[in-house]
């Protein structure tokens, strides 16, 4: 690679830059055991049953944010979606679609946050590809993760599970790795540094499972945030919900930030935050053992279910009014995850 700063379509074409690429810039910083093998895949073995298998692609605009980037968002994002369907995370893929002049810089500093995640997250990337793509088709990087996790034995977090009287918490505050993009890719100054809650989440829920607390649901509210969450939940198991203004914990900057822009916080993108649904009896318990985590300093239960209306989230705001909670159509931003 010392013959260019920057990805060259030849980068991509499989001959002697790829292998430098691979083996100078990959290798280097994410090797282990088996990725340094360099086959087409990787052989893995499991004492345990019940693997759970995820994918994931990230386009997040732009890479670097505060408190992150894609590199780290991609890590984070996998092994995030493996812990809500109570899996301990294990192996990850990494695919790599580069646009031509990227520079090696960036996609070093991209390569070194997925290393600091992995490490975070004690999982490993096993195989992977990289593409190249013409200049303008890329928006400098795109990222594609597949995870492999193992379930824990009797837990059963899919969406499918709430029941009426469940209690419906949050482990963090909401709309924070949504509004620092948006802040970081619109310019918007703010006093204080609001930065992206983007973190694995496997080391918060796992004493929970272990413990064998009795969780119903877990979902993590990233793309379309907690409104399309909670949507999910109350489709899938067929209840309403019902949310209360009051009790969200949202930041000053970030409901500045939505009110700035016309935008709803309920539909803010988390990267580090999880909805929890569990008996009403175990709720105390299950904030007590979030609150012991750095991450999850800021639990708090949110809402309720209930049996009707199926299928809707009713938020009541903090005037004593109500409102449906829809499910975005679409995303408010692009690119956020």
């Amino acid at each position: 690679m010392k013959d260019s700063d920057i990805i060259l379509l030849s980068h991509g074409g499989g001959g002697m830059r790829t292998r430098q690429l691979i083996r100078e810039m990959i290798v280097k910083h994410l090797g282990n055991p088996i990725l340094n093998e360099l086959d087409d895949g990787a052989y893995l073995s499991f004492a345990e049953n019940n693997l759970v298998f995820t994918t994931d692609s990230f386009v997040v605009r732009p890479l670097f944010f505060p408190g992150g980037d894609i590199g780290k968002l991609a890590v984070c994002g996998t092994v995030n979606d493996l812990a809500m369907m109570a899996a301990e995370p294990r192996y990850l893929s990494l695919g790599l679609i580069l646009e031509e002049g990227l520079s090696f810089a960036d996609l070093e500093r991209v390569i070194l946050s997925m290393r600091a995640a992995l490490d975070m997250a004690r999982v490993k990337i096993v195989t992977g590809d990289t593409k190249v793509v013409e200049k303008g088709m890329g928006f400098g990087m795109f990222v594609n993760t597949a995870g492999i996790g193992v379930r824990l034995p009797g837990a059963d977090t899919r969406v499918a599970n709430a029941r009426p009287g469940d209690t419906v918490i949050v482990t963090g505050m909401l709309g924070d790795h949504g509004a620092a993009v948006i802040a970081s890719r619109e310019g918007i100054s703010l006093e204080s540094k609001l930065v992206s809650d983007a973190a694995p989440l496997w080391d918060l829920l796992a004493p929970l499972l272990r413990r064998g607390i009795e969780l119903h649901c877990l979902r993590d509210p990233t793309r379309g945030g907690l409104a399309a969450a909670l949507g999910d939940i109350a489709e899938a198991s067929q209840v309403g919900i019902r949310l209360f203004e009051k009790d969200l914990p949202v930041r000053n900057e970030v409901r500045g930030i939505c009110r700035l822009l016309g935008m709803d916080v309920l539909n803010m993108a988390c990267e580090g935050c999880a909805v929890v649904v569990c008996p009403a009896k175990n709720a105390a318990v299950v904030l007590d053992a979030l609150r012991s985590n750095p991450l999850g300093a800021n639990a708090r239960a949110v809402g309720h279910v209930a049996e009707q209306p199926k299928e809707l989230v009713v938020l009541e705001t903090e005037l004593g009014g109500e409102r449906i909670v829809e499910t975005p159509l679409g995303e408010d931003l692009p690119r956020i995850c």
